[in-house]
């Protein structure tokens, strides 16, 4: 029989066990509240919430006009509960044939059920996500019990109404909205906006918990970008490059118009493009030399374009004068080198008649005279060897022989354009500076940006980089490339009725370092008026596969055809028109093209549309402008997959939702919600199914449901 004593000693034991032990729980209790305490909380926050993003709606692209350019749409993350998914035959094809979606790799990425979500598609339009919506309230009970597992969220995607209209400058974005080339990549910082956020709270089994504190941060929407782009110009140049395109079966056409006066670029073009709305994104190295903005980043040899400058800087030094004569044999000597004219001698022929015949013996003396200090001294003031600075990433610089290394004979060549090397975009640049005055400028694209409210954030002004040549100078050599067009070489660039100056070019292709025969690049560079220039253009035609491959035949013709129907848009109608009287422009939206081309011809104005639909959609200038009759119009037709901003859109049925669930889903749409009551949603004006602007308030009344 044990004692007392031993009782007492085994109580005792066991009481200093139990302090024991619990003194150990105290200290994992400590432990646990003080040095695991914000690991914890951050584990519980994660099991007791599920963060999710609101998206900014990028800001949208306009021509100077207002026209839409790019811009942001809603779309749909569709993911999946893989938990809830107890026939995955059933719902992968239910839901794969409609979001395009391959049903073995979906059914793939869904067999981890431990997760609570698999995005299954981005970026999905509206009709696709209301088609899964309808399913998931009107299929078949077992389709029913199928989509619960579905799971939807607010998403944007980048829209470009045009198609493929000032693709490569425009650029793209990828599909989290972040600028991949172009404006997009260049004014990145001002289009992106800033995303919100959505906390909300989950059960165990990652069910929402109604009415609980819900965080919603707002997304703050991204600026506007305004072009100096005119979409009724670029669509001219688009109509014109795909024929030329077709026409000349070249390698790649080209063309940039500019406004001599401030460097505002007008319309920039080429073919080959893409449609940047279904870019070819699974061919990387396709896609890349699409994307390629080849008008400030290519350098090629101009050609007889360049005698432009070469003639400006002789004249502005004093070295010659339009009247000034020479002889062409058809060849001439420089350090023992030989450089033959284009064709048959030329004979006795004046400065001014040169330029007209584009005779190279003339212009290889004329380079002579300058002597290479004073003409590297002109080249660099027409901004030749530097970038322009264009608001566009990667553009190029061209290529100049270092100025100590020129010899004679580079000098003579550089005269007439061949060993310089210029970007599309640097050879107008300067050429505009011949012609307007004598001021370099420095071209841009950006005119304006401005804030979601409104506000103009940043506006673009004319910069003056450099004064090559002086103003007489200038009023010389438009007088003179007008000739070049009227009577000389240029003829195919002219246009009835109008005063055009401009100067062909034909350049020599090289391929791995050698001279391709038979094989050139065309181009025109040309203005308008030719007395008071409102536009300049440099047409490019790269390896024409025509008998005939001169600039003269392949690209002066289209640029006449751009000039012809943009001057009279710009207030210039051929001569002998300048009596006409001013007319009302009628109203054509709505109608179709046949019927919108019959009025305006009754009211005495020619039509250019867009060749993309049936049904004018937009105008330019609009209705209840005043044109000169004989005026032209440029009809829209293109459609838009997505309703604009200012458009209806159909109210959605929120009872029964949550206030974080109404609210997400009106935000959906567009629509903004006051809020009356707390609970579950049970009423709500306007009704569900009607139709409201975007932006509209929805009045919803929630009320605690009762068990």
């Amino acid at each position: 029989m044990p004692t007392e004593l031993h009782i007492r000693k085994r109580v005792f034991a066991l009481l200093m066990l139990l302090v024991f032990l619990f003194s150990l729980l105290m200290l994992r209790i400590v432990y646990l509240t003080t040095a695991l305490s914000a690991d914890l909380t951050r584990r519980g926050v994660r099991q007791w919430t599920r963060e999710g993003t609101v998206y900014a709606r990028r800001g949208s692209i306009l021509d100077a006009n207002g026209q839409t350019l790019a811009m942001s749409a809603t779309a749909y993350i569709v993911s999946a509960d893989p938990r809830k998914i107890s026939d995955m035959s059933l719902f992968t094809q239910t839901i794969c044939p409609i979001l395009d979606l391959n049903e073995e790799n979906t059914a793939q990425k869904l067999q981890n059920k431990t997760r609570a979500s698999v995005t299954l598609k981005r970026q999905v339009s509206r009709e696709k996500a209301d088609e899964l919506r309808k399913l998931q309230l009107s299929g078949s009970e077992a389709v029913k019990k199928q989509l619960e597992a579905l799971l939807f969220d607010e998403d944007v995607r980048r829209v470009y109404p045009r198609g493929a209209f000032l693709a490569q400058t425009l650029g793209l974005t990828n599909i989290d909205s972040v600028g991949q080339s172009g404006l997009e990549m260049q004014y990145e910082t001002l289009l992106k906006g800033m995303e919100g956020t959505i906390l909300r709270s989950v059960d165990g089994q990652s069910q929402p918990i109604y009415d609980s504190q819900n965080l919603y941060i707002e997304p703050q929407n991204g600026n506007d970008l305004v072009l100096t782009i005119d979409a009724a110009i670029q669509e001219i140049c688009e109509k014109a490059m795909r024929e030329c395109y077709a026409v000349n079966k070249a390698q790649a056409v080209h063309v940039i118009a500019m406004d001599p006066y401030t460097g505002a670029i007008l319309a920039m073009c080429s073919k080959p493009d893409y449609d940047p709305n279904q870019p070819p994104r699974e061919q990387a190295d396709a896609l890349s030399q699409l994307m390629r903005i080849r008008l400030i980043s290519d350098a090629y040899e101009p050609g007889s374009t360049f005698k432009i400058l070469t003639a400006a800087a002789a004249l502005d030094a004093g070295v010659t004068t339009p009247e000034d004569s020479f002889y062409c044999s058809a060849k001439i000597k420089v350090d023992g080198d030989t450089i033959r004219c284009w064709g048959n001698p030329h004979k006795d022929e004046t400065m001014a008649e040169a330029l007209q015949n584009s005779c190279n013996p003339v212009f290889v003396e004329l380079a002579l005279r300058l002597g290479t200090q004073r003409m590297y001294q002109y080249l660099h003031a027409f901004g030749l060897g530097s970038k322009t600075n264009v608001d566009l990433q990667g553009e190029g610089s061209g290529i100049l022989i270092a100025e100590r290394n020129v010899k004679n004979v580079d000098l003579a060549r550089i005269g007439f354009g061949q060993s310089v090397a210029v970007t599309p975009i640097q050879l107008l640049t300067a050429a505009c500076s011949v012609v307007n005055g004598g001021r370099l400028m420095q071209p841009y694209l950006l005119k304006e940006a401005v804030s979601p409210d409104g506000t103009v954030l940043y506006r673009s002004q004319p910069r003056v980089v450099s004064h090559p040549i002086s103003e007489e100078t200038s009023r010389t050599m438009r007088t003179l490339l007008e000739k070049v067009v009227s009577i000389g070489g240029a003829k195919n660039a002219k246009v009835e009725g109008q005063r055009i100056g401009g100067k062909t070019g034909t350049a020599q292709v090289y391929k791995e370092g050698r001279i391709v025969l038979d094989v050139h690049i065309g181009s025109f560079l040309g203005f308008a008026p030719a007395d008071d220039p409102r536009i300049a253009l440099l047409v490019i035609v790269d390896e024409a596969d025509t008998p005939v491959d001169y600039g003269g035949t392949t690209a002066a013709p289209f640029a006449g055809q751009i000039l012809a129907d943009v001057l009279p848009y710009l207030g210039y109608p051929p001569a002998g028109d300048e009596r006409l009287e001013k007319v009302e422009v009628p109203d054509v939206t709505g109608l179709s093209l046949a019927q919108a081309r019959s009025r305006m011809a009754q009211a005495g104005f020619r039509v250019l549309d867009d060749g993309a639909g049936s049904t004018v959609t937009a105008q330019m200038p609009a209705a209840g402008a005043q044109l000169v009759e004989g005026g032209q119009v440029m009809l829209y037709t293109y459609t838009q997959d997505l309703p604009k901003p200012e458009e209806l859109v159909c109210v959605p049925d929120v009872k029964g939702q949550s206030l974080a669930q109404a609210a997400t889903l009106l935000r959906q749409r567009g629509l903004d919600m006051m809020i009356d009551g707390a609970g579950f949603a049970v009423r709500q004006e306007p009704a569900a199914g009607e139709y409201a602007a975007q932006g509209s308030v929805v009045k919803v009344t929630f009320e605690w449901l009762n068990p």
